[in-house]
């Protein structure tokens, strides 16, 4: 492989783990508001944190297995 693709591919990934890890942050975060729920309870809140942790983490598989999909390719590229 061209030393350009590699790095191109290489940039892909690590654009793909920053975003995995942007989004597990976001859950951590909305586990910490729904732990401080439980000393000032609000339903209106704790359903809409429910519905974003929810979306978090669909948002955190999809992006595992782009890049698990992303890393197959880069990987065969790198033996061709």
């Amino acid at each position: 492989m061209e030393q350009a693709k590699y790095e191109q591919m290489q940039s892909m990934l690590n654009k793909l783990e920053d975003i995995k890890n942007s989004q597990e942050s976001i859950l951590d975060k909305i586990n910490h508001v729904i732990t401080d729920l439980f000393q000032n309870p609000d339903k209106d809140v704790e359903k809409a944190m429910e519905a974003a942790h929810q979306k978090a983490s669909e948002n955190v598989e999809a992006i595992t297995e782009a890049i698990e999909e992303y890393e197959i390719k880069f990987n065969k590229l790198q033996l061709s």
